[in-house]
């Protein structure tokens, strides 16, 4: 183990993906089975995401899901990242989460982000376009407000007077953001590391201490894939690709699909690029590749925790390359994280 990793959080945020031949519901129990074995692997905290109309993600409903795998699980703490705030009223995301923290109290997260639907007629349906997520901060400010005294004279019971801790997720300007609200940063490396650490340094240098954060506390999210060799744990990083180089040139997020169909697929120039772009900058190899490339990530950026967000084809792959993870960083066989709750 290293000198970094030690002081580090990890923690899971699982976006229920969907292997080609799985159904939806499939995928959401599966999501439900991973929690109860992140938590028996030690791992901090346990997201779910927000996804609407896509084929490769079951998950999209974030409040309902995190009620089903608290109730399933014990002590880990259970998030969103994220609900996106551009599609719901915020009273409501109050009340869900006040419901949440009333029945598992003590274990909710409320991460949060800004991005609306992925294409024209998902956003019709949700009732949402591209503009309300120009009105983000007056949404998060009467959010918020649901937890202090209300707002206006609604009050967003049983959220009211609850400290549910929130986060917000966000790539460039969205680290200012974090920062004038006074709320920890969840952030990932989407336009490259050098991006990512200024965007901290941004934060960092910018925050304002609030009743919802004291001090700086950086998430830093992305793919970590541990297996026998370099070679097989790439391998493991060929389903994601693909599924991100077809939803950016086809607009449509696919199921995933086995390595060795993707390695004799014939691309386009343009798929090609992408892909290759898409298996860039993720933490992947044997233990002792990975524990390099983490202790590097985290003393570049300082991040207070990881999470850990990696899909593959292969479930059990995935599981075992997080239960080897948990080992690596001192979390399995030991109280470090149960100690930190």
């Amino acid at each position: 183990m290293t000198s970094v990793l030690p002081s580090v959080r990890f923690s899971i945020l699982d976006r229920s993906r969907v292997r080609r031949g799985q159904s939806h519901p499939a995928a959401l129990r599966d999501t439900v089975e991973f929690a109860r074995l992140a938590e028996e692997w030690g791992y901090y905290r346990f997201w779910v995401s927000e996804h609407h109309s896509v084929p490769g993600v079951a998950g999209s409903a974030p409040t309902v899901l995190a009620a089903g795998v608290a109730a399933a699980t014990e002590r880990i703490r259970i998030g969103t990242g994220g609900v996106m705030l551009p599609n719901h009223q915020p009273l409501i995301v109050a009340e869900q989460f006040g419901v949440l923290e009333s029945l598992y109290p003590g274990r909710i997260d409320m991460g949060l982000g800004r991005s609306v639907g992925f294409t024209d007629g998902v956003r019709r349906a949700l009732g949402h376009d591209k503009r309300d997520a120009e009105d983000f901060d007056a949404q998060l400010t009467e959010l918020l407000d649901y937890f202090g005294n209300g707002r206006n004279g609604v009050h967003g019971w049983p959220a009211e007077g609850l400290r549910i801790p929130a986060f917000l997720l966000a790539t460039g300007s969205g680290a200012e953001r974090a920062a004038k609200f006074g709320l920890p940063l969840v952030i990932a490396a989407v336009g490259g590391q050098d991006r990512m650490v200024e965007a901290i340094e941004r934060y960092r240098a910018g925050f304002r201490a609030t009743a919802w954060g004291a001090e700086p506390y950086v998430v830093v999210s992305g793919s970590v894939v541990i297996a026998d060799t370099t070679e097989e744990a790439h391998r493991l990083l060929l389903p994601e690709a693909w599924s991100s180089a077809y939803s950016r040139t086809r607009g449509e997020f696919p199921t995933l699909i086995p390595p060795a169909e993707i390695e004799a697929l014939t691309m386009t120039d343009r798929e090609r690029r992408i892909f290759e772009e898409s298996l860039h900058g993720h933490v992947h190899g044997t233990e002792d590749e990975v524990a390099d490339q983490l202790e590097q990530l985290v003393t570049r950026t300082g991040a207070d925790e990881i999470l850990v967000h990696t899909s593959t084809y292969d479930r059990a792959a995935r599981l075992e390359s997080h239960r080897r993870l948990a080992r690596l960083t001192g979390l399995l066989g030991s109280d470090r994280a149960v100690a930190a709750r």
